[in-house]
């Protein structure tokens, strides 16, 4: 594995597009033995030809987001072909909050091999590391000493080694986390992003739509008051729905009372 460590992405700081893609949130995967049209397939993309730098990326997302007058949660995905651990690799960036690249298409693509995405959602972040092995999220964290998946220790070492502190007290408060997540993903995939790579490269694009919205059944209320009384209840969605009918019935009721009185005036 390359020796990489936090202090080679101390460029990511002087960089107006590392910036932007904080700014506005992002999500940088790479899967390995997968061909750029494959992945975006598999993120049900609609293809949308090939462009030339990441300027001309971000200006599609931006043109995206101009032509909607609603929250649209699609966006321009952009993939192409890097060398990296074991052959060849595809980075996919797009520059949408993060959401594009979901936990399912991750899987598909980790099938036969590796995946390795980080994540911001701009804004106040949540920035999310994860790594996928034959189809399985082995680890993912937000926060370097709270670990998730089925072997969320399995990087510890190499977490280490590239500069992540993983006590449990402040001492490592110093180090830049998200430069240590782009080390510890070229770690994991031999490929080495740097600005010029992702500003010059031809992107193949694809426009991801956004997640249709799963039915619900139920909703849960959690509150904790100030006397540190809890209110736990779990309210079913027929619960939800007929309150809402007689909530309704109940105002139509009251609605013609006034009507009856104002008639009778």
């Amino acid at each position: 594995m390359p020796s990489v460590t936090v202090h080679d992405y101390a460029w990511i700081r002087s960089s107006p597009l590392f910036q932007l893609a904080l700014e506005a949130g992002y999500a940088l995967t790479l899967v390995r033995g997968v061909a750029p049209g494959e992945v975006l397939r598999v993120m049900e993309a609609e293809p949308l030809g090939v462009c030339a730098g990441v300027d001309a990326l971000i200006e599609r997302q931006q043109e995206l987001l101009d032509a909607s007058d609603y929250w649209d949660a699609s966006t321009i995905a952009g993939a192409f072909t890097v060398p990296g651990e074991g052959g060849d690799w595809t980075l996919v960036l797009h520059f949408d909050g993060g959401m594009a690249m979901r936990p399912r298409f991750l899987e598909a693509l980790s099938a036969g091999g590796r995946a390795v995405v980080h994540s911001s959602n701009g804004g106040k972040p949540i920035d999310l590391f994860d790594w996928y092995e034959a189809g399985e999220l082995r680890t993912t964290f937000e926060w370097p000493t709270t670990r998730e998946g089925s072997t969320p220790d399995d990087l510890n070492s190499v977490m280490r080694e590239v500069g992540f502190d993983l006590s449990d007290d402040d001492s490592g408060a110093h180090v830049d986390t998200k430069a240590a997540v782009l080390a510890l993903a070229e770690r994991l995939t031999g490929v080495r992003v740097t600005e010029d790579l992702l500003r010059d490269a031809e992107y193949q694009l694809g426009h991801v739509p956004e997640e249709p919205a799963k039915e619900w059944t139920s909703v849960v209320i959690d509150i904790t008051d100030a006397h540190g009384e809890r209110l736990y209840k779990e309210v079913t969605r027929q619960e939800v729905e007929s309150a809402m009918a007689r909530a309704c019935a109940e105002a139509d009721r009251q609605e013609r009372a006034v009507e009856d009185r104002e008639g009778l005036a």
